[in-house]
């Protein structure tokens, strides 16, 4: 297995840094080969900006257009065509970051809107009466498998699903399905670590211990079971859920995970 680590917290010494050590030595002894994207290390650039698009950027500035006319001929940045390359390369993909203000730090988000461009990460595949192009289980990086490793500063109880912060799993939503989904990757259940802010040295054995099983069985987990968006669920091309679908009493976001 080929894994890249997307790592985001700017202490080296931080329990999400010994978490990512900790995935490297443990994935590398079960001999599978492993990469590292530091990004506070790397001094990552966290803003899209024209610069990014080399000489032929818009003005004013399009985003889409230009992002997908700069992939399509090869003048990205090379930080940006680096990650895209260790991406491709990859199996499964892990991010580690803390849960900073409900959402992921903002290097690893801006990692994100610079890497993942149009026609690399979205704006791919046939649009037609039939088919909304190739999202949402389909993509450039469909057959890849990403976990989210995530420390968060409450107890579980306040992510619950009566908790006052909502549950984890609308939280992660939009990072499980619209960021890793939506480009075909299929996504593991995250790895949380509650009361991160409160953790001991004394609990970081079991904790180390959790995290290496989860390592260790990514191959065989079972992902969410998001619905794919091409096959059947959905009206095209109004993306409406088809009715007679929805689980007995759920709503919300879980109306797009198959029961």
């Amino acid at each position: 297995m080929k894994t890249l680590i997307v790592y985001a917290h700017p202490e080296p010494k931080s329990l999400n840094g010994s978490l990512k050590d900790l995935a490297v030595s443990t994935l590398r002894s079960a001999g599978h080969e492993v990469r590292v994207s530091d990004l506070y290390a790397m001094n990552w650039k966290a803003v899209v900006d024209a610069a990014d698009y080399g000489p032929h950027a818009s003005h004013p500035l399009k985003v889409v257009r230009d992002s997908g006319r700069a992939f399509d001929t090869g003048t990205l940045t090379p930080d940006v065509l680096a990650e895209q390359e260790k991406l491709l390369w990859a199996d499964t993909i892990i991010f580690q970051f803390p849960l900073w203000w409900y959402s992921m730090p903002a290097i690893l988000k801006g990692w994100v809107d610079r890497v993942f461009t149009s026609h690399f990460a979205y704006g791919v595949g046939e649009h037609s009466d039939t088919k909304y192009g190739e999202r949402f289980g389909e993509g450039t990086l469909a057959g890849r498998r990403a976990l989210l490793s995530v420390t968060v500063g409450g107890p579980e109880s306040h992510y619950a699903a009566r908790g006052i912060n909502g549950p984890i799993d609308d939280l992660l939503f939009p990072i499980h399905h619209g960021i890793l989904y939506y480009p075909g990757i299929e996504v593991l259940p995250p790895f949380v670590l509650y009361g991160a802010d409160r953790m001991t040295s004394e609990d970081y054995p079991d904790v180390a211990k959790a995290w290496e099983q989860r390592l260790l069985t990514l191959e065989t987990t079972e992902p969410i079971a998001f619905r794919r968006q091409n096959f059947g669920d959905y009206e095209i091309p109004s993306l409406q859920l088809k009715e007679g679908l929805e689980p007995a009493g759920r709503t919300g976001f879980g109306l797009h995970v198959r029961s």
